[in-house]
């Protein structure tokens, strides 16, 4: 079998070998067994599913809540002849269908899909009738309640498996303490506790943590003493646009990216830092997940990061070809009282909560009772300049409101044009219409169902083809019927998108769990406290304290973190000072057998000649060491010998 696999992956991957731990995870897949792979940053994560796909029959179903990430793996699997497809939101619903009856009756290897679709009627309809293979569950840590990216949809996941109950799961993650793994396993039903490691060291990369008044004046000195690209990390969208600003100022070559701007400019900006059309990416935490750029040579964290997994993940993105990389971590004196307040707008009070609920509503005029399974475009920006209102303070409220089921925050690109029908199909025939409004209307009551019961995705450049119009006549006559009312209407957009769960309630009917809150609240303290400790520690090795984090205790001083080259400085000054004292205890405990030839002690003795020397002077003088002739030297029972030192002296000797 390995010999197999192994021809696999050089056909159409072009390597001989495997890395650490993918043969042991892809064999545990192959045999049947659930599995968590806990794998670091740029490990190689998507062979140990891929590969054991395309040696058995039927095909894997990839769950992962990265829409770029998924468009960029199936185009890789399609450019080496294997056949991929995506499910997102990007996709109308009838290219879906297509999709989906390709992945049941046509020869798809494997079908990537958010877990918001899981449990979708679409999706469960077509899942039933799939020859599943493998489960492979990407960013496997969002599944749980005590991840630091907990996501409700990732729940849906058992509901597959109970479809396909002898299908085995691979879960992965590069982040998960052990709280969090075994949440992973109980949440995915694996069948026993199953848990295969690979080593959270990297060698290759060295972490520093620099204490700084001026956080600019630091980064250029990053930036001018490394060369190659690099990543730096902020929190806010508009510390983003001003370091960058001030980077080009000091001529360097920088872009900025954020949610904030559109899906086709941030995938501009992208692409130019990938190709090295831009040396330096300023960014929050929306950029990285899944890009593949292997000379990454320094990640700076300009502010730091809210928990140690977050911060392992971003700074990994370094030195991904082996070469020396390095991750610093910029700490400014009121850093630590930023952290503390951060706490306070990811739980504002849960009176706001629910006060930020119901404006909400109100500003997408969504009334009690209405909305259930709708979509909305949300300009989170505009919404806090008419509320006044922090935008941090909003999305913390948003996120218990998501960890509810009440609403969620969708910060994705390509969205389709959605639509649903607001009176009867009797009344909608009543309504006098215009012979083009009447050819779209048909054409799409033709081509989608279900437009009077919820929203639907329709691609309008499908329907303007069949009503032979162009898109823009389509978009226009779509915007007519939502101006009369006719029906609820969502151009196609790459905003930001409020899904509501279910339908608006009044306010005093919210309910916020204590779990989602106060526990969540202290998990989050907690998280803080690591990632504090971790930029105030001096004395352990800082990739050792990452890896004990993550449960692996096997690491050893990484050799290259500010720490440890610390330690070596303080370590070479103490061992200057110990050594003379250290060679002549060493000479000592050699003499207690008896006399000694230099020659003799010198072959006993581990220290430069010239060190042996100058202790054996040392020693004579004060009267240790006694000579016998002039090459044997002995402990004499009392006093020293003035001869000796006279011998050591000696040039001839002295050498």
């Amino acid at each position: 079998m390995r010999d197999k696999l192994l021809d696999i992956l050089k056909q159409y991957w072009g390597y001989e070998s495997f890395r650490e731990s993918q043969y042991e995870i892809i064999s545990s897949v192959l045999s049947g067994r659930d599995t968590l792979a806990l794998m670091p940053t740029g490990g190689g994560k998507s062979i140990t599913y891929q590969l054991p796909t395309l040696a058995s029959d039927g095909l894997c179903v990839v769950i992962t809540p990265l829409i770029a990430l998924m468009k960029d793996q199936v185009d890789r699997l399609r450019q080496r002849g294997i056949s991929a497809v995506a499910i997102h939101s990007g996709l109308s619903r009838r290219k879906i269908d297509i999709a989906l009856d390709n992945c049941v009756y046509g020869d798809v290897k494997f079908l990537y899909v958010a877990p918001e679709r899981l449990n979708s009627d679409i999706f469960r309809l077509r899942a039933r009738r799939m020859n599943i293979s493998l489960i492979a569950v990407d960013e496997a840590h969002c599944i749980s309640q005590w991840g630091y990216d907990f996501r409700p949809a990732y729940l849906h996941i058992s509901t597959l498996r109970q479809m396909h109950p002898a299908t085995p799961v691979l879960a992965l993650t590069a982040s998960a303490t052990e709280q969090v793994a075994d949440d992973i396993m109980e949440n995915l039903d694996f069948a026993e506790p199953h848990i295969i490691r690979s080593s959270f060291a990297r060698p290759n990369l060295s972490y520093v943590v620099r204490k700084v008044e001026d956080k600019e004046e630091q980064l250029m000195r990053v930036i001018d003493s490394v060369a190659g690209s690099g990543i730096v990390y902020v929190r806010k969208r508009e510390t983003a646009e001003r370091v960058c600003q001030f980077l080009q100022e000091q001529g360097v070559s920088a872009s900025f990216y954020h949610g904030g701007l559109p899906g086709e400019e941030r995938s501009i900006r992208q692409d130019e830092w990938v190709s090295g059309k831009v040396r330096v990416m300023v960014a929050t935490n929306a950029f990285g997940m899944g890009i593949d750029k292997a000379d990454v040579r320094f990640v700076v964290h300009y502010t730091m990061s809210d928990s140690m997994e977050s911060y392992y993940q971003e700074a990994g993105r370094a030195g991904r070809d082996g070469k020396r990389s390095y991750a610093m971590l910029m700490v400014a004196p009121n850093d630590y009282k930023i952290l503390s307040r951060r706490v306070e707008d990811n739980f504002p009070p849960l009176e706001q909560v629910k006060s930020i609920y119901e404006k909400i509503c109100a500003y997408l005029m969504i009334a009690i009772g209405d909305g259930a399974g709708s979509s909305y475009i949300f300009n989170i920006q505009d919404f806090c300049r008419h509320e006044r209102l922090f935008p941090t303070t909003v999305l913390g409220a948003i996120e218990l409101l998501d960890r509810n089921e009440y609403i969620s925050y969708i910060e994705v690109a390509d969205n389709p044009a959605r639509m649903i029908f607001k009176v009867s199909r009797d009344d909608l025939y009543r309504y006098k219409m215009s012979e083009s409004v009447e050819r779209v209307v048909r054409t799409i009551l033709r081509m989608y169902n279900g437009l009077f019961t919820e929203f639907r995705a329709i691609d309008e450049e499908v329907v303007a083809a069949a009503c032979e119009m162009s898109r823009e006549q389509v978009h226009q006559v779509l915007r007519e019927l939502w101006r009369s009312q006719i029906i609820r209407y969502v151009p196609a957009n790459s905003s930001p998108m409020i899904y509501m769960q279910e339908e608006r309630l009044p306010v005093e009917s919210l309910y916020i769990s204590p779990k989602s809150y106060g526990y969540r609240k202290e998990q989050m303290l907690s998280r803080l406290r690591s990632m504090v400790e971790y930029a105030e520690n001096t004395t352990q090795c800082r990739s050792v304290i990452i890896s004990n984090h993550f449960g692996d205790d096997s690491v050893a001083a990484c050799g290259c973190c500010d720490v440890c080259l610390a330690n070596r400085r303080k370590g070479s000054k103490q061992s200057s000072e110990q050594t003379a004292q250290g060679v002549e205890t060493l000479i000592l405990e050699a003499l207690k057998d008896g006399e000694q030839t230099l020659r003799q002690i010198a072959r006993t003795v581990a220290a430069s000649p010239q060190s042996i020397t100058d202790a054996l002077y040392r020693l004579t003088e004060s009267g240790q060491v006694a000579v016998k002739k002039p090459d044997i030297f002995f402990i004499p029972p009392t006093g020293g010998s003035e001869m000796i030192a006279k011998w050591l002296k000696s040039p001839k000797n002295g050498q």
